[in-house]
């Protein structure tokens, strides 16, 4: 009986030893793909535009080129605390275990194609994976991660898109299609019929494998900036032959003398780099960057605080923005320009930036968006455009502060979260809102929906700033990079400039904006030069350059702070009725003849004497005059600056 006991236990003992083996050597059906089902549907992603969730459509920057968050260098770790690039490491295949496996599983897992356990183990859900990959990316499908399939998966950007497939990745290559004119379809998240048809056009288009499915070099095609459109004409030359003569320089100022070695041939830009960017890019970048002598750490292929310290010494030294970006002008600089600006020798000049021509308000209690240009002091006080729009609402509001426009805009965007709704000239502001035409539903001119252009002049956006079409392209066209846009609800409310921005009625039967006429030209002003009224009494919705001038004139006199139009609504009757109880006049809130005469004559100056002091003391028999006392400045009169 003992010996059976322990015969018992010891099948126990090797039992238990075994099945953590035995967990990959079942079909991968029964665990990997299992382990997949089990977890739950992948959300949506929720680092949209804020509470709008807005896409670009029609995005004029590449998401590559966005600088990142500034980061302190000192925060960044050294390159040689950081991994080799994978290349370096041993080839991974069946049966191998270890931290780089599952490094390999983790990496693919993050592309989806890896649904199993991050065991650290290579078994066959880890070998279908790799074989899947291989295929994608066009490598012999042999399972095996080797070097050359190492790198490709650490540095890959897409994974295989086919019908069936739904996601959020199926969402951004919807909207990069009907970019270019290929999808009119929802964008759904859903590869289905439509998605797989546009894909087929835009290969054939672009002559790729016509296959349908969006395949990792589709995918590069699609989004890169050389991409065909539907309506476009192809062109077998788009990427064009550098002009090397660009480079050409007097004898005095050559490569030669310069001790600097140029690389055989143009090496094209192909990517951003920036700080986190990791493999065979960054090592041609460090190796370069050594070679120039402005880069002393390892070739390691990984972009950490060494590196971005010598881009932006390379940048300060040759007159760039110092970022820490190697975009197109920081790269063509350090591979293909024999005129670089070596670590020790004088560093070009940065170029005078030019002024920001633009400043914006967005007043949220009048719900009005205005525009300033600068005046002869540089300072933003002329206003160039007033807009009617509509802000954020109460529940959702617009993002009070001032913000710092970074040039990004769309001519289209869509709002997934709310129904897939569109709308035209896309201007971001800052991560959640951005200024935008009133709302489409459809990518379509003829489908603009009229109940959002009615609800200009109200709260109504979940947080972006809405305008009139005309508007919404004004602002796309001329508000660029470096705009401050200062959103305010603490401005006082302004009867007048309300009024005076009202949105055009929409034609009969169309979603086009009835023709507006041109402003009537501002009013000639001169303070000494009163109107006549010609026995008229100025009141309560009156109108006219004799109004303008009224306005003008209290503003001068710090009366009234409001929008002097023309036109004589609350805010000019109670700035007139503080100005006659000033004065000691009944205040009626009317303007005649007589007040009119009052406004415009000079201030009066009232003299004051000091009683603190005494005359001095006539000094009998001196045969002097003591000097007159001389009066202080005036004090202005109530109101009067």
């Amino acid at each position: 009986m003992r010996r059976f006991l322990c015969l018992l236990l010891g099948c126990v003992l090797m039992t238990g030893a075994v099945l953590p083996g035995l967990a990959e050597t079942v079909p991968a059906a029964e665990t990997e793909e299992a382990a997949e089902a089990a977890e739950d549907p992948e959300e949506a992603d929720e680092e949209g535009e804020g509470p709008d969730e807005a896409v670009p459509i029609e995005d004029e920057e590449d998401g590559d080129g966005q600088e990142p968050e500034d980061r302190n260098p000192e925060e960044l770790p050294d390159e040689e605390d950081l991994e080799e690039e994978i290349v370096d490491s041993r080839v991974l295949q069946y049966g191998d275990e270890g931290e780089d496996v599952l490094e390999l599983q983790t990496r693919l897992q993050e592309l989806k194609y890896y649904t199993g356990n991050l065991s650290g183990r290579y078994r066959e859900g880890t070998r279908e994976a790799v074989r899947t990959f291989q295929g994608d990316y066009g490598l012999e499908k042999t399972g095996i991660a080797d070097p050359a399939t190492q790198s490709r998966i650490y540095s890959a950007r897409y994974r295989s898109l086919r019908y069936g497939a739904e996601g959020e990745e199926v969402r951004n290559l919807q909207t990069r299609l009907m970019e270019l004119g290929y999808y009119k379809g929802k964008i759904s998240g859903n590869y289905l019929g439509g998605t797989q048809k546009s894909v087929r056009e835009f290969q054939e288009k672009n002559g790729i494998a016509v296959t349908g499915a969006a395949d990792p070099l589709t995918q590069e095609a699609l989004f890169s900036p050389r991409a065909v459109g539907k309506n476009d004409t192809p062109d077998a030359t788009r990427t064009p032959v550098p002009d090397l003569n660009g480079f050409l320089v007097d004898d005095g100022d050559t490569a030669a003398n310069n001790g600097v070695v140029m690389p055989d041939g143009f090496i094209a830009f192909s990517k951003t780099l920036k700080s986190g960017s990791s493999g065979a890019l960054v090592k041609q970048l460090q190796q370069r960057l050594t070679d120039l002598g402005y880069y002393e750490g390892p070739i390691s292929g990984n972009f950490a605080r060494q590196t971005l310290r010598a881009v932006k010494a390379v940048q300060t030294q040759n007159g760039l923005k110092a970022d820490g970006i190697v975009n197109e002008e920081t790269w063509n600089v350090v591979f293909n320009d024999d005129r670089i600006v070596l670590p020790n020798a004088t560093p070009k000049p940065t170029p005078t930036p030019t002024p920001v021509p633009f400043a914006m308000t967005v007043d949220v209690r009048n719900q009005v968006t205005t525009v300033y240009g600068r005046d002869e002091n540089g300072e933003y006080t002329i206003p160039v455009r007033r807009m009617i729009c509509s802000t954020g609402t109460k529940a959702n509001p617009s993002d009070v502060g001032d913000w710092v426009l970074n040039g990004r805009h769309a001519k289209w965007c869509v709002f997934p979260k709310w129904g897939n709704s569109y709308a035209r000239y896309w201007t971001r502001i800052n991560a959640s809102i951005a200024f935008h035409s009133v709302i489409y539903t459809a990518v379509s001119l003829d489908a603009m929906k009229t109940s959002s252009y009615k609800k200009l002049g109200q709260r109504a956006s979940h947080g972006c700033i809405r305008l009139t079409v005309e508007d919404a392209k004004w602002v796309y066209d001329n508000i660029g990079e470096g705009t401050v846009v200062s959103i305010r609800e603490d401005l006082p409310d302004d009867p007048e400039l309300k009024d005076a921005v009202k949105v055009p009625n929409l034609k009969k039967g169309t979603s086009i904006p009835e023709e507006t006429p041109l402003p009537t030209p501002e009013p000639e002003y001169s303070a000494s030069k009163a109107p006549d009224l010609g026995g008229r009494r100025l009141r309560s919705r009156s109108e006219g350059p004799e109004v303008f001038w009224v306005q003008t004139r209290l503003a001068e006199l710090g009366y009234y702070t409001g929008y002097a139009g023309g036109k004589m609504l609350d805010g000019t009757v109670k700035a007139v009725k503080a100005y006659q109880r000033d004065q000691k006049i009944y205040a009626s809130g009317e303007v005649d003849q007589k007040l009119i005469d009052l406004m415009a004559a000079p201030p009066e100056v009232e003299e004051t004497v000091n009683l603190d002091e005494s005359p001095a003391p006539e000094t009998a028999g001196a045969g002097t005059e003591t000097p007159a006392q001389t009066a202080p400045s005036p004090t202005p009169g109530p109101g009067k600056v």
